[in-house]
């Protein structure tokens, strides 16, 4: 099992994405993500989504909003994936260049025309909604099968 975060950095009608280019082995390369990662040990959802996004961005994001939780079950091929989804709109400082990809501010109605995990597809609407949902995204080998989602 592995707990992470991943989080939409918003500034008006742009969301900062990374497109994952740079790190070698990378199950995302090629695909555009939001910014996040794995739980250093005793993190609160909250604290690994603040430092996560300063590692990769250079940002420091402040009161990030929880949206809610999603199971990829086995999605690396090895284990379970739990991740917490945050968006973020207040945030300081400079975006770094980013060891994992290239940072780039994309305009909000051209996310979906990213080169985007199926998944994402679906709830990164969600996100921009402002719906709170706990989903599970199922992937076989990196092809999507199928999803579920109870919203609150």
């Amino acid at each position: 099992m592995q707990l992470a975060t991943l989080c939409y950095v918003i500034d008006k009608d742009k969301t900062l994405m990374l497109h994952r280019i740079k790190k070698k082995d990378d199950v995302h390369e090629g695909k555009w993500n939001g910014l996040g990662g794995k739980f250093e040990h005793g993190e609160t959802p909250e604290e690994c989504v603040i430092r996560e996004v300063q590692e990769e961005s250079g940002l420091l994001i402040k009161n990030p909003k929880m949206h809610g939780f999603i199971t990829f079950p086995m999605f690396d091929g090895k284990k379970d994936w739990y991740v917490f989804l945050f968006t973020a709109r207040e945030f300081k400082g400079k975006l770094i260049d980013s060891h994992e990809g290239k940072l780039e501010w994309i305009p909000n109605d051209q996310l979906l025309k990213l080169n985007l995990w199926e998944g994402d597809q679906i709830f990164i609407p969600w996100l921009l909604e402002d719906k709170f949902f706990s989903a599970k995204f199922d992937y076989m080998n990196g092809k999507f099968i199928k999803y579920k989602a109870c919203f609150y």
